[in-house]
């Protein structure tokens, strides 16, 4: 039997109205449904509905990660600096790292992640090759100093994640436990009830070659991605393949055209009654040796410039001053007679495009008909573009569509990474050190609860899946402290905790309206409403967690026998059997999604 709930002496302010600095869902119903606190900017205390929520979360991933046969540790959030001078990364991260200095001018940080520290760590004990492949994890608070913070839980300086790291003596080792963390990641979005996708991705300030995200598709998500209906393609715009559908303005000759005030690709298109796609974006950076190179892509397309630094290494677009110092037109800038020394590099989609729409180097003038290879060379073609709906599948073909989405979790192949650069080395099987090659896992645990919330809702409030529902079942009895309603709650409210089901009792002394109104904004999956007419008429009354439709469950037997014989037995069982098949199918709806 698990212990009842009673309201009346649960910590649960909620509220009538929004929060005045709430933007989406997520937030605005975590505060109003009183799961959560604004402490300042992005800051958050987690109220005991809340807590409870998250507990749940915590253990879905703590058995996900256990069965892996991962290790759960913990590690300070505070972090001496020198670690992360090791790795390179103290200067390398930017203002988003919270620094800090003690009482002795020694540097510190709150990590917003932990490969060093765990690097350190085990570089002094894992000293041989049989003592891999390692892997730990920890659920810990992390810190990033956003410039912005919004979006409740979603963007905040202070988040709960769990993060775990791989050790390994051979790349076939991490290939096998990256694909074991794979398939628990999705295992975990499966249990917390998240329609998701996983997605291609960048590694950002992580490192590493190999990633890939976990997005659960909201439109508050601030991450664009892509996806394929025809195969199992998904990508973050920012890291998938580019393949767009340039069109070729048909003109037998080069022409050069006066476009006085044309200084952008869309009052170029308009100008020439053409498409954008029909037309040449050019973008001017320079690269590590400060040499100036001007890119061309697609002028239906933005640049990506995370491509452009892997085919320019540390490349970086010009500021208008460095144009204008490098004799270039900004919005007539062309491949055509450009000053001595710039290198060309272009989009490899514009290689099947013989003549472009470009700039001429001239301010108000324009080309139509530049052919490459004949008025201008290209120095390199690569995929510098920025994915998006409309282009090509990578891999089937098919015409990609857009989402949103919200990065719940991600998994990493770090290489030797940090390893190499902190020195921490096993003895290899032929006698010689080698750095450990390492993999790092990771999951938001507090953007997850904010994304279900984002996922399940309506007009009324939250809607929580079962599998972190703060409990299943709310009884509600419409009066208490009578004889007639209140002893009949009470004992459904017992009967079905004795099954094991978790079950709130509102207790408190409010109106019916107001009791319904919070049922509905803290999300109970299933509500049990009992009242003076339905126990006279041997009725109760069960709202289901998707608030289409109404199910009642019925008794047959008398009101003094119901009250203070026990339950009747098929209405328990009514109910679980109803909130267990709720679940079941729910979550064979979102595997059949994927």
């Amino acid at each position: 039997m698990t212990e009842i709930m009673r309201l009346s002496e649960q910590y649960a302010p909620t509220l009538k109205e929004d929060p005045t600095d709430a933007e989406i869902a997520s937030h605005r119903l975590l505060v109003r449904a009183g799961m959560i606190r604004k402490v300042t900017s992005g800051v958050y205390t987690y109220l005991p509905l809340g807590m409870k929520v998250l507990s749940k979360i915590e253990r879905i991933v703590r058995e996900e990660m256990d069965a892996t046969g991962a290790r759960e540790m913990l590690m300070p959030a505070l972090q001496p600096g020198e670690l992360w001078h090791e790795s390179g990364r103290w200067n390398d991260y930017g203002p988003e790292l919270m620094r800090l200095h003690d009482r002795h001018d020694r540097e510190f940080c709150l990590g917003p992640t932990h490969e060093e520290l765990i690097t350190a760590i085990v570089r002094s004990e894992l000293r041989s090759y049989r003592q891999l492949p390692l892997t730990l994890y920890q659920i810990q608070s992390k810190f990033r100093d956003e410039i912005r913070p919004r979006f409740g839980l979603l963007r905040s300086r202070e988040f709960i994640m769990k993060d775990a790291y791989s050790f390994h003596a051979s790349q076939e080792s991490l290939q096998e436990t990256y694909d074991e963390m794979y398939k628990a990641y999705g295992r975990i979005c499966e249990r917390l009830g998240l329609e998701y996708r996983p997605v291609e991705a960048d590694s950002g300030q992580i490192g590493g070659s190999v990633t890939c995200e976990f997005m659960a598709l909201a439109d508050a998500g601030e991450a664009e991605l892509v996806y394929c209906p025809e195969c199992d393609f998904a990508a973050n715009t920012e890291a998938g393949a580019c393949i767009p559908h340039p069109t070729e303005y048909k003109v037998e000759t080069c022409e050069k055209i006066a476009t006085p005030g044309v200084t952008t690709i869309a009052s170029l298109a308009e100008f020439l009654h053409i498409d954008e796609s029909a037309t040449v974006k050019a973008m001017v950076g320079k690269d590590a040796d400060g040499k100036v190179v001007a890119l061309f892509i697609p002028g239906d397309h933005e640049l990506n410039e995370i491509k452009a630094q892997r085919v320019i290494p540390d490349f970086e677009l010009l500021s208008d001053e460095e144009i204008k110092a490098a004799k270039l037109p900004k919005g007539s800038i062309g491949p055509k007679n450009l000053p001595e020394g710039i290198k060309v590099v272009a989009d490899s989609s514009l290689k099947a495009i013989e003549r472009w729409v470009v700039g001429a180097n001239e301010d108000g003038y324009h080309f139509v008909g530049a052919k490459h290879g004949f008025d201008f060379e290209v120095d390199a073609w690569a995929d510098l573009s920025v994915v998006a709906p409309g282009d090509s599948c990578p891999h089937c073909g098919a015409t990609l569509k857009g989402a949103r989405g919200i990065e719940v979790s991600q998994v990493f192949q770090l290489g030797d990474k940090y390893s190499r650069a902190m020195g921490a080395v096993y003895s290899a099987e032929d006698g010689t050190d080698q750095p450990f090659l390492m993999g790092c896992y990771g999951v938001g645990v507090s953007r997850s609860l904010a994304a279900i919330v984002e996922q399940h809702n309506d007009e009324h409030g939250i809607i929580w899946p079962l599998s972190v529902a703060p409990a299943h079942v709310c009884v509600i009895p419409l009066t208490v402290g009578d004889d007639t309603v209140y002893p009949v709650a009470e004992k459904i409210a017992e009967s079905l905790s004795a099954e094991g089901l978790e079950v709130a009792l509102d207790d408190r002394n409010e109106r019916p309206g107001v009791k319904f109104a919070d049922a509905d904004l803290i999300g109970w999956p299933v509500q049990i409403v009992v009242g003076k007419r339905g126990v006279s008429e041997g009725k109760v009354e069960s709202s289901v967690a998707n608030r289409r439709k109404d199910r009642y469950f019925n008794f047959s037997c008398g009101r003094s026998a119901f009250i203070y014989a026990s339950f009747q037995e098929t209405f328990v069982t009514s109910v679980k059997g109803f909130i267990v098949g709720f679940d079941r199918s729910r979550t064979q709806c979102i595997k059949n999604h994927h």
